[in-house]
């Protein structure tokens, strides 16, 4: 598989999208794709790595093990984030797909002499990188004090803007049928992810459903047929709230 940059579906959000022309073409001469299975490691920390990333659809978990063999779950890539960091040779933390993943992948040495070259995609990079920031501020607020529902709203709310930012739409003008979402994690890593039992996360999910904030088709469909009313239970402002 070899998709041309200028057809590729994360292309307006990901690291290449203020590059012009002649970038795409440095670009599409340096990058191939790697595909992953659910539980398959991408990387391992302190290991090397010889490429960087943008996540082209799946999900990837970045994890961290403690000295006692504990493991925490410490962050999320969705579909145009970038994994790996120029500069830096080893991973900072386990990578892990935690559904089926497809990387768009670029030799280190290439893309770093890119960046040197060119402020667009170096600007690029550092927005994305202070956009995590903030994100992972917000996270420790939804992580530290928020309920139960309004962490599984919250969780909902930023895929649900991620969905529609990928489709170049805006999340507050709902479908007729609702905001279709495809929940990317089982509910376990659900769990695991918002510091919650499986059983709460199961729980809260029906309540959402119950209470009609959220409908379910099959095992992974979320419809969100009233976004505002999302964000309400989130406990986050219609304009604030975490960054996608």
């Amino acid at each position: 598989m070899q998709v041309p940059c200028a057809d590729c579906p994360i292309r307006y959000r990901a690291v290449c999208a203020s590059c012009e022309a002649g970038d795409l073409d440095r670009l599409d001469a340096s990058k191939y794709y790697r595909r992953y299975q659910a539980g398959q490691t991408v990387a391992l920390a302190g290991e090397r790595m010889e490429f960087v990333a943008s996540v082209v659809s799946g999900v990837a978990g970045l994890s961290q093990t403690m000295e006692d063999g504990r493991t925490q779950m410490v962050g999320l890539l969705l579909p145009s984030d970038f994994l790996g960091r120029p500069g830096r040779a080893v991973a900072a933390y386990d990578v892990t797909a935690l559904s089926d993943l497809l990387l768009c992948c670029f030799r280190r040495k290439p893309f770093e002499d890119l960046l040197r070259s060119n402020p667009r995609i170096s600007g690029r990079l550092l927005d994305m990188t202070l956009d995590d920031l903030d994100a992972a501020r917000e996270w420790l607020l939804l992580l530290g004090r928020k309920s139960a529902r309004e962490k599984i709203a919250s969780f909902l709310v930023i895929l649900a803007r991620r969905t529609a930012a990928l489709r170049q739409a805006d999340p507050a003008e709902v479908p007729m049928d609702g905001i279709d979402i495809e929940l990317p994690l089982t509910r376990e890593a659900m769990a695991d992810y918002l510091g919650l039992t499986l059983e709460t996360v199961s729980r809260q999910i029906s309540a959402l459903r119950r209470d009609e904030v959220i409908r379910l088709s099959g095992k992974r469909q979320v419809i969100v047929p009233d976004f505002a009313r999302l964000v309400a239970e989130s406990g986050d402002d219609a304009d604030g709230g975490l960054p996608i």
